[in-house]
């Protein structure tokens, strides 16, 4: 006897129903309250444009492409209930399946509705995630270009191709799971039979099966004729890492797509004629389906694998030279690379440094604070509080500062929610008192004050700070600020609760002497939340009770969130591929935050693909630059400028690319307002944009393959160029682009431009420079190509020739193993005076300290065959210009002047006790500088670089003295004492108080 199995009692359903309710209302509601908080944000910014209408089209595709899978499905599960047989053969088979006919068949159209209705749930979510597609392919317009085949314009490939393949996809969808979901109810139903006599399909079932099998073949026809636009988008199989159509691909693969998409409209019409008006089998449809396969095998794969194995590969170069030609074309179109101005620039080893004096440009401007290394410098001399902190990164902006413009090392002062105490860190403080930063801090890029420093001219707190009489930051606002609190910056990564709470201000502002001021915001950034109804909504959306038990709200109250500028101006507008760089600057005396923003695309016709973090991740990638998605690319255009006000969070979209076809589409989305045209771009904002890191990095990328542009020796590949290791690392990342003011050769005035040098594949030596800068608002892409013939040194082989000097060599080796290590900053080229001028300034940071920062000790520079290692950048050109004269050896000890006697003939008997006494000052003067730097007086530390400056010359003066005689110069020590070859460097295991 069966046991009969348990039932769940009445209520026990009833209270699994009540469970099931109460879950989807507590799904819905969150989700309502997150669309809300979300229009309630967009109306704060004025972009609900952007939100409804991304709402609507989401909206618009679940329920088109929800409904018309659904309703495929569902008509084609009804057609095979209908078309069951009333009479079943008696067997063992039809026996089994009674039991779920039995279930089934009372509520047929209830679970026809629950599956087809799942499955276009299914499909309408899928859909609504292709929202950008649908609105480009609605909106896109003509590029004006066409391909080299079809004489198609480009915009089918960007706005339309991508849609037809989503639209080809979704049929297959339907298409397959009506035929499985039909052959399995014919089967449960009777018209499909696998065992007993007779036919296996009912007339019916066979004409409803053979039907979905031939839509199916039909969508594949389709799939081939679509093919054909897609080859021009395919991998050139001859040529690494190049895309377009090869002559594979056009001499056989075309021609096979186009067969094969006759032979399926063939095969369709002969599988639902043959299968039910003539043969009434599916022999015949089976032999058609066949002949298909067999075919795709054939003249799609065996046949273009014979082409290119026995007709390209015997002369590739012949054979694939014109379709080469159409990808170098066309990927230098798609990245905006096809109109670079390239100058042979004839640099020589052999030219003479002088003119390097006399420079009034470039030398002048050249930047010694490299902002990857001195971020811990700005926060430990500007921090002023614990909790404040600068980017890991800092940026270079330029200013005209008393009628001059240079370029200066920029930040904002945020906090840093890490850094708030135990006790500073509840919820009431993180949230309503350290709301926002306060200053924007900058100093100039080439002076350096107080040992080593940065000469702040801007964003102070606290007193005015000296050493030795000297001043090490301006005395008065060199780049004032109408508004310097920042409530949007790159580390505001919670959100601020902002408004008047018991009538008091309660924000911290900033210190003022042995006080705090505090501040209430007034600013129209941020959403109101003082009403119950506001406090529900982000009580549920923020995830948080206080704002339902918390006393600081009232009527005034205001919540700020999405803070950070880059994610600010991507939920604004999120078809844009943000920049990993934003930068502050200050524009008619407000601080803004500027965002590049790109258009992009993956299906420009012969455009090499680029994979986008790949090609923009270098050595300061994730340190203070944020990493992009990881994404396949063909076409980038840096097409919108954006800015967000750092006091009110307001985002302003500028058009900086009015051509562009794609962020024309885009516009025309959202109403044709959503960016203002480049013509709106004010005068002073236009002053601080500078060419976007990114995008050059990208064309840097490209360029090192696509500046050859002729199809055999690309083919060659022997003048390709690649992107050098970076000499200021130990690993193998890439070195980075950097920003420099300079007048480079061509160029009729300074520019403040983005430059990168890059070396021949495998090789070392220069190869050229790039550089990317605006001329009256418009890029410009300039490439210093140097001659074959030439062998300038690369940053790598340079880096190593300017360590490996004497005295440079020695002071490394002090550091390295003292409680200090060197650091070394960005190794700028400079294409000046015939030559290629590199300066690399050398940093030291202890190690012996937790709060310890870097200082700048030393500049290393190199010019043609000099070398020189100084303490500044003057002393640096006037020993190259020395070195020249003088007939130094390059990178080697200066000869000294005067006869040099062998040690022990001729001595004078004072002239060794004389240089010992004077290295003996010379280590005395450092330990005082240590102790001076770990007592963090200021004027004690100048006094100590003085003495320690006095020392050194006193040392230089001795040991000339003691060469001319021929006395024996004193050694390098292990307990550290400066080495006696040469003059003593500055103290390298302390840095300067902090």
């Amino acid at each position: 006897m069966r046991t009969p199995l348990s039932r769940v009692s009445r209520r026990g359903r009833v209270t699994l129903v009540v469970l099931a309710v109460l879950l989807v209302l507590v799904a819905i509601t969150d989700r309502a309250f997150d669309i809300w908080a979300d229009w309630l944000w967009y109306d704060e910014t004025g972009y609900t444009d952007v939100y409804s209408g991304i709402l609507t089209t989401r909206a618009l595709l679940l329920a088109t492409f929800g409904l018309g899978v659904g309703l495929i499905v569902a008509v084609n599960l009804y057609l095979a209930y209908r078309m069951r047989p009333l009479l079943r053969p008696h067997s063992a088979e039809q026996h089994a399946l009674d039991r779920y006919r039995m279930f089934l068949l009372p509520r047929m159209g209830t679970w026809i509705a629950v599956i087809a209705g799942l499955v276009g749930l299914f499909a309408g979510i899928a859909a609504q995630n292709r929202w950008q597609q649908w609105l480009l392919f609605i909106n896109g317009g003509s590029f004006g270009v066409k391909d080299p085949h079809f004489g198609v314009d480009v915009s089918f490939y960007v706005f339309e191709y991508p849609f037809y393949r989503y639209l080809l996809g979704v049929g297959f969808f339907a298409v397959v799971v009506s035929l499985l979901g039909a052959l399995g109810l014919h089967y449960l139903l009777g018209g499909v039979r696998l065992q007993g006599a007779g036919d296996r399909m009912t007339p019916a079932a066979r004409a409803h099966l053979t039907a979905l099998v031939a839509a199916f073949v039909l969508l594949k026809a389709a799939a081939y004729f679509l093919d054909r636009r897609g080859l021009l988008l395919g991998q050139n199989p001859s040529v690494d890492n190049l895309n377009g159509a090869s002559y594979t691909a056009i001499s056989a693969l075309l021609p096979a797509k186009e067969i094969l998409a006759w032979i399926s409209l063939v095969v369709a019409v002969a599988i639902l004629v043959f299968s039910n008006a003539f043969a009434r089998n599916l022999v015949w449809p089976g032999v058609a389906l066949a002949l298909l396969g067999i075919s795709a095998v054939v003249i799609g794969g065996i046949i273009p694998a014979g082409v290119q194995s026995f007709t390209v590969k015997p002369s590739p170069r012949e054979k694939e030279s014109p379709y080469i030609q159409y990808s170098i074309n066309g990927t230098r179109a798609a990245y905006g690379i096809a109109d670079v101005k390239t100058e042979q620039y004839s640099s020589n080893v052999t030219v003479p440094p002088g003119d390097l004096l006399t420079d009034t440009s470039t030398v002048p401007n050249v930047r010694l604070l490299d902002p990857a290394v001195v971020n811990d410098t700005y926060t430990q001399k500007q921090q002023v509080r614990g909790f404040y902190e600068f980017a890991d990164k800092l940026d270079i902006d330029r200013y005209e500062v008393n009628k001059t413009t240079q370029d200066y090392v920029v930040g904002v002062r945020e906090i840093n929610y890490d850094k708030l105490s135990p006790t500073q860190s509840n919820w009431q403080n993180k949230h309503t008192v350290f709301t926002h930063g306060y200053g924007f801090v900058a100093a100039p890029a080439n002076r350096l004050v107080c040992g080593g420093l940065p000469y702040f001219v801007s964003g102070f707190l606290g007193e005015q700070q000296r050493a030795a009489g000297e001043e090490c930051q301006s005395s008065t606002e060199q780049i004032p600020t109408s508004q310097p609190r920042v409530y949007y910056g790159e580390r505001m990564s919670e959100y601020a609760i902002v408004g008047k709470s018991g009538g008091n201000d309660s924000e911290f502002d900033r210190p003022s002497g042995n006080t705090d001021q505090y501040f209430t915001y007034d600013g129209k950034g941020g959403i109101g939340v003082g009403s119950l109804s506001r406090r529900i909504l982000y009580a549920t959306h923020m995830r948080e009770t206080n704002f339902l038990l918390s006393s600081v709200f009232n009527d005034d109250s205001k919540i700020m969130y999405v803070r950070e500028p880059r994610e600010r101006v991507e939920k604004v507008a999120p078809f844009l591929t943000i920049d990993g760089d934003p930068y502050p600057a200050v524009v008619n005396g407000r601080v803004l935050w500027i965002v590049d923003g790109y258009t992009t695309a993956s299906t420009y016709p012969y455009s090499t693909k680029v994979d986008l973090r790949a090609a923009t991740t270098d050595a300061t990638t994730g340190e203070g630059t944020f990493a992009q998605q990881r994404q396949d690319i063909n076409y980038l255009r840096n097409s919108v400028k954006a800015t967000v006000d750092a006091y009110d969070g307001t985002v302003t979209l500028y058009s900086f690319d009015d051509k562009d076809p794609v962020l024309k589409a885009w516009n025309k989305a959202f109403g044709g307002k959503l960016v203002k045209p480049s013509s709106q771009i004010p005068p002073d904002l236009q002053n601080h944009l500078r060419y976007p890191v990114d995008q050059f990095k990208v064309q840097r990328d490209l360029l090192s393959r696509f500046h050859v542009t002729a199809p055999n020796e690309f083919f060659s590949q022997q003048d390709f160029w690649q992107v050098p290791a970076d000499p200021a690392n130990s690993g193998q990342e890439k070195q980075p682009p950097y920003y420099v003011l300079a007048k480079m050769p061509v160029q009729d005035e300074l520019n403040f431009q983005l430059t990168a040098a890059v070396v021949p594949r495998n090789r070392a030596n220069l190869a050229a420079l790039v550089s990317g800068y605006y001329v009256d608002g418009k890029p410009v892409l300039q490439v210093y190509e140097l001659p074959d013939n030439t062998n300038i040194q690369g940053p790598a082989q340079v880096h190593q020739k300017m360590v490996n000097q004497d005295q440079a060599r020695q002071d490394i080796t002090l550091l390295e193993s003292s409680d200090s290590r060197p650091v070394f900053g960005n190794l700028l080229s400079l294409p000046i005076a015939g030559g290629m001028l590199y300066v690399q300034p050398l940093y030291i940071r202890s190690t012996s300290q937790d709060n310890s920062f870097p200082f700048l000790n030393k500049v290393l520079v190199n010019f043609g065959d000099y070398a020189a290692y100084a303490n500044n950048l003057q002393q640096g050109l006037e020993q190259l210009v020395a070195q020249a004269n003088n007939g130094r050896t390059p990178g080697g000890a200066q000869p000294p002047t005067g006869v040099t006697q062998p040690p022990g003939t001729g001595t004078q008997p004072g002239a060794n006790d004389a240089l010992m006494a004077a290295a003996a000052k010379v280590q005395s003067a450092i330990t005082e500088v240590r102790a001076a730097q770990q007592s963090g007086d200021f004027e004690r530390y100048g006094r100590a670089l003085k003495a320690l400056d006095d020392a050194m010359k006193a040392f230089e003066d001795a040991q000339k003295a003691a060469a001319a005689a021929g006395g024996t110069q004193p050694s390098t020590n292990p307990s550290g004492s400066p080495p006696a070859s040469a003059p003593p460097s500055a103290p390298a295991s302390s840095a300067p108080p902090g």
